[in-house]
């Protein structure tokens, strides 16, 4: 990373793809690894889980991880890197749905329509775990935390679908985006307060149906607010309490 800290260079993340585990050893990013582990399962008793998942990748910057009505065969955890999903309107305007991260899964979304309704972008270079969906549904028949695990993800898939409705201000909407994805990157094991933004400005601003000019007005008065430091796309969170609170009626709603 590029971005300066007063007391230095920024500490490089965690390389995920270095952390893949061992015979009794999850991936560092396992998007399965929570809910295993609580319940009282160790790799070892998931040997099963292991031949149904294929780790694939790299994928480059704009491929594709899947297309829009491509068949449902699988779902997708993000090992590293960073995807976005979009759909296109009659119009053949892009409408980005969202950002996922390591150990987030993609193409739960797909489950009902058995086919995929949007297509998933690789932001930067990217590796999955790739699991059978059919194969993983039987397995989770059989293990109860699995199968919760899967209803769960599903759920917040849906929730965050809703994220961004009602009338909200730009400020609002940059401030929840940023401690969302503060979290989301905490929860993985990279640092909450200091992150790459992967996406663009006007990918963010497509997610959040601003104008690009608009995130970029309001970033610059965070910056200038002194609730956060911003050097192209490297970002620090100096006051995620104050943040929340701007953003709090998405982030709370």
């Amino acid at each position: 990373m590029q971005f300066k800290h007063p007391a230095g260079r920024l500490p490089e993340p965690p390389n995920p793809i270095a952390d893949d585990g061992d015979e009794t050893r999850f991936c560092g990013t396992c998007a399965f690894s929570s809910a295993c582990v609580a319940a009282g399962y160790q790799k070892p008793d998931l040997a099963e889980l292991q031949c149904l998942v294929e780790h694939v990748g790299p994928f480059r910057t704009g491929d594709h991880v899947f297309r829009t009505r491509d068949p449902f065969r699988a779902i997708f955890a993000v090992r590293s890197g960073t995807v976005k999903t979009r759909i296109f309107d009659q119009d053949g305007h892009e409408q980005v749905l969202g950002f996922y991260l390591p150990g987030e899964v993609i193409g739960l979304n797909a489950i009902y329509p058995e086919h995929f309704p949007c297509d998933a972008v690789a932001l930067d270079t990217a590796f999955f775990c790739r699991f059978s969906f059919p194969a993983m549904s039987a397995l989770a028949a059989r293990l109860p935390a699995l199968q919760q695990h899967l209803f769960r993800m599903l759920s917040k898939e849906l929730g965050s679908a809703s994220l961004l409705a009602g009338d909200h201000s730009a400020d609002e909407r940059v401030s929840a985006f940023l401690v969302d994805l503060a979290n989301r990157y905490a929860a993985c094991g990279f640092s909450g307060s200091r992150f790459h933004l992967s996406m663009s400005r006007g990918d963010i601003a497509n997610y959040l149906r601003l104008a690009a000019e608009t995130v970029s007005r309001v970033l610059s008065r965070l910056r200038n607010q002194q609730l956060i430091r911003i050097q192209g796309r490297e970002i620090e969170l100096l006051d995620p309490v104050r943040l929340r609170q701007i953003g709090r009626a998405l982030l709370d709603g």
